[in-house]
Order: structure tokens, then sequence, then C-alpha cells
């Protein structure tokens, strides 16, 4: 296939819409069921390169959620304690412990469910039935991987009546060395994003601690590596083998930092007993669950525990999640990574990622404040390791 025609491109107005490979060549792509749209395609493209490459940083499956041409989360393919399959709405998957794979999709998927709805999803390796199964059920606009079984394929291509978009990718497929885009009819050129990140990168360490896991080196990695392929600025906390707060696309690092820790507190909330043992009415959809879920912790938009509003949820009604609750809660936390796309210019940032949790960094470094990110990840007993490499991406 040497082109793809789009129904339109970012919005309905923008056409005519393709997509091409510049030097003639066939695309290394296979539309084995749908149309995917000019949006659908940045995601499936991006996501691809985050997969892959944690796939060969780690040597484990890895999948990741985008919305956006962000990632709501990655993971590789590490089994579930039981709280956080019942979390992510996958204790009922028999088989679960089996496929990697599936594993990965069930992390990354169950993390930020509420900005997750309506993801495109990318897969590191072939797409069993295992995995098919749960993605099957989940509101999703498409999926990428380098192959599916023909199990699985059977399974995914009965969504959204038969109209889900499932794409297969060339897993030998290198880009050329130099990328271009246009802006308001000026070409832009750069040499690609190639930077290998490893377990070499946090060979710098910088503060007093120097203590470094194993597990917590491969989280630091995660998280570098979701980066890499978030829209800046942008922080990332991981945890057990997954991102589990992504903050995108913000002006300002503290921002960053505070979108990525509320998302973080959020995932650690919903592993918590008391939001476990809510009494949901059975009538209740998921994405209405995921909805209630955040809003019994969060408490944004409405109290869902107060009377009038209860009744439409839960089958009793269950008592609020306190702020001290939550406090205590999140007080046990400890052994969270953290990563940024750039230096942290003040200290402010440690200070919010000490509150959930963190215990190790990952940063640049190179601001005129360094010294004093140290003495404040000194403070607190923080592992930081300063990489030395910016990872901006728009």
């Amino acid at each position: 296939m040497k082109e793809f025609e789009l129904k339109y491109g970012c919005n309905p107005n923008q056409k005519p819409a393709k997509i091409f490979m510049a030097d003639g060549s066939d695309l290394p792509i296979e539309i084995l069921s749908g149309r995917p749209g000019y949006i659908n395609f940045l995601d499936a493209f991006n996501s691809w390169q985050l997969v892959r490459e944690l796939k060969a940083a780690t040597g484990l499956p890895a999948v990741t959620s985008f919305k956006h041409v962000s990632p709501t989360s990655a993971a590789v393919g590490l089994p579930l304690p039981e709280k956080l399959k019942k979390a992510c709405f996958v204790d009922d998957i028999e088989g679960l412990d089996d496929s990697p794979l599936a594993c990965a999709y069930a992390r990354a998927r169950g993390t930020d469910r509420m900005c997750s709805f309506g993801d495109w999803v990318a897969m590191s390796d072939v797409c069993d039935a295992t995995t098919a199964k749960m993605l099957k059920r989940e509101v999703s606009d498409g999926v990428i991987a380098p192959g599916y079984t023909d199990e699985a394929l059977e399974i995914l291509k009965t969504k959204r009546k038969g109209n889900y978009n499932i794409v297969r990718i060339d897993p030998d497929y290198v880009p050329a060395e130099q990328e271009h885009k246009t802006v308001f009819g000026v070409t832009f050129e750069q040499g690609r994003n190639n930077f290998t990140i490893d377990r070499a990168l946090l060979s710098n360490l910088v503060t007093a601690n120097k203590d470094l896991p194993e597990s917590a080196a491969i989280d630091l990695i995660i998280s570098l590596i979701t980066l890499k392929y978030t829209q800046s600025n942008s922080v990332c906390f991981a945890y057990g083998g997954q991102a589990i707060g992504v903050g995108a696309g913000q002006q300002s690092r503290i921002h960053c930092t505070r979108l990525a820790g509320s998302k973080a507190d959020t995932w650690f909330l919903r592993q918590s007993d008391k939001v476990l043992s809510l009494p949901f009415r059975p009538d209740l959809g998921r994405p209405d669950r995921d909805n209630v879920i955040d809003g019994y912790i969060n408490r944004n938009e409405e109290d869902v525990t107060a009377d009038g509003n209860w009744q439409k949820y839960f089958t009793a009604q269950p008592a609020p999640f306190t702020d001290e609750e939550q406090r205590a809660y999140l007080d046990t936390i400890t052994g969270v990574s953290l990563g940024s796309d750039a230096f942290f210019p003040f200290s402010d940032n440690i200070e919010r990622a000490h509150k959930s949790g963190v215990c190790y960094i990952a940063e640049p470094g190179g601001s005129i404040r360094d010294d004093a990110v140290i003495e404040c990840c000194d403070k607190y007993g923080m592992v930081m390791a300063f990489t030395g490499m910016r990872l901006f991406h728009h």
C-alpha cells in the first residue's frame, strides 16, 4: 500500500488528508479492520515507538494506552497483585497471569481509566486471545501491534460491529534518519530522536543516597521512555513496572509534577480497601464506575456519597473518603520513581514528589538551582540520577 486516504485531518474541515511515504515506498503497515483517522495514526506511530523501546530496554512485553498523542500510561508484562487486578477491573480474566502481554495491557489500560476512555493501544508483541478479550470490552479507538493470533484477530474484528481499527506494523521497519513536518507552509527538518534510554543512563547519581535497586531502575527507564513520547513539558511517576501518573503538555514544571502526582495518588487510592469495597449498583457500567470512583476520591464535580446522589450509583450509602483518611493511606506509600523530560528549576517539584511516595528520580540536570534540588532530595533520603539528556517531544 503506497498511500492511505483519510476521511479528514485533525478536524473535519481539514481535507483532503492522507498518509504516504515521501520516497514512494510502501507504507510499513497493514490495516486489518476499520478506517483509522489522522489522529489515530499520530497515536499509532508514536505509541508503537514507545512500546518497541520499552521492550528493547527491559526485555519484557510492553503496552501503552494513548490519547491525543500522549500516553495515559505504559507498562511491562509483570503479574498484577490481587488488589490491583480488582482496581483495574481485570480480576475476572481467566489466564491473565499466564500472558505477560495481557498483564502489560491490564496495567496500562487500568492506570488512568478516565483518560484511557476511547484510547489507542500499542503492543510490542503479537496480540494473544487473552489480551484481545480484555481489549474488546473497553471503549477504544484502535490498536497497533506487530501481529495478532488468529483467535485474537477474530475477537477484535467483532468489536464496534466489525469496524474497530486494527493495524499491523512491520516490526523490522526503520524510518529515515531525518524527519520533516510542515507548519504554516514552512518545512522543519531534524534528526530523529534515536537516543537510547537504558540502565547506563542512570549511572550519574548526584545525591548522598546512591542505592538504586534494579526494580527502581526499571521504573525510571519506563518513566523516561514514556516521557520521550509525551507532549512536553512532561513528568512521569512510575511504580511496579508501569507509569502511574503522566503530566503532559504543561507550561511549567511544577504543574507537570502536580498533575502527574495527583494521577499517581488516585491510582494508589483506587487500590485502597475503602474504594475496592464500594457497593456499586450491578447495572452501573464500567465507564460510569470509573467516573464515580474518581468523584469519590477527588470530589471534583459532585459528592457521589450525598443524599440524592448516592442512590444513582450505589446499593448503600458509602461513607466519604476524607482528606485525613486519604493522607494517612498515601503516607504509607514509598518506592515510587519519577522522571522529568527537562531539569527541575526549583525544589518545589521535589517537595510535591515526596507527598506521593517518590524515592527515586531521574532528570537531565543543568539548572542553576541544581544544588537546591539535590539538597531537597537529600533531606528526604531520595536517590537522584542526572541523565544529561533532555527529552522534549512536540
